[in-house]
């Protein structure tokens, strides 16, 4: 089995090539007809839930196919749209839903709520991108939480949003050799932890994010039992001087940091 930062390369080294793979993909290329020749026509939130095919396609391009089920939970998310400080997406830690209900915006826009870019080949586009994550995933969950952490890095701004999306705190909590049990402490110590072991204005930084990345891929092959005896990340570990040095002393100090009632 290659190492998860090799097979991670192979895919975002020709990323334009690796979706065109995901887009020529029969069942992706028939749902996409399907949604691009279909989104158009829904000018009610009754509609779009009416129409599995559409909602589902929607609900998995943002990353919540886990949700697809729970139809009076979204309505509401729909319903009350973001506009309104107090409207339930604006409520939930979890941006996703937010961001969909400003991708189907039927409370600001109305009947033209599809008719707009975002709700179409922004849709196409971020689907098509999930699929890419879940195939490589189904091989080596490493590479899809990889390519997910890196797609979302640049708009990460504080600890917060990284301990409200279960796939990006994992990347952190292993890339850093925290714990099973970091996650269950308290949440502004763990907030507080991370700023002060990343310096997040550096996941701005491609060739930063690309460090990062190797620390992960690394410390997930490690933690999982694959050989990494080819693989430069393994220096990385062991020589690594930026923000976040994974040695054997902070993997110590770390096993012995007591977080509220751990």
């Amino acid at each position: 089995m290659i190492s998860t930062m090799t097979q991670y390369q192979i895919v975002t080294h020709n990323m334009d090539r690796s979706m065109q793979m995901v887009a020529d993909d029969p069942i992706v290329e028939r749902e996409t007809e399907y949604y691009l020749a279909n989104i158009s026509d829904v000018k009610t939130i009754d509609e779009f839930l009416e129409d599995d095919r559409l909602f589902n396609y929607a609900m998995k391009a943002s990353g919540l196919s886990d949700m697809s089920y729970a139809k009076a939970f979204m309505r509401k998310v729909l319903e009350e749209g973001t506009d309104d400080r107090d409207a339930f997406a604006n409520r939930l830690a979890d941006e996703r839903y937010k961001n969909f209900a400003k991708t189907f915006n039927f409370v600001r826009y109305g009947e033209t709520a599809t008719s707009f870019d975002r709700a179409q080949q922004g849709v196409v586009d971020n689907y098509q991108r999930q699929t890419l994550e879940e195939n490589e995933g189904s091989t080596n969950d490493g590479v899809r939480l990889a390519l997910y952490f890196t797609r979302k890095a640049p708009d990460i701004t504080n600890a917060y949003q990284i301990l409200a999306d279960k796939a990006l705190a994992q990347v952190v909590y292993t890339a850093l050799g925290l714990s099973d049990n970091f996650a269950s402490a308290d949440i502004d110590k763990q907030a507080a932890y991370i700023e002060s072991h990343l310096d997040l204005e550096e996941f701005q930084d491609p060739e930063k994010l690309d460090k990062f990345m190797q620390r992960f891929s690394a410390m997930y092959d490690m933690k999982n039992g694959m050989a990494l005896a080819s693989s430069p990340a393994l220096q990385l570990i062991s020589s690594a001087t930026n923000t976040v040095s994974i040695g054997q002393d902070l993997l110590a100090s770390i096993q012995n940091l007591k977080f509220g009632g751990l």
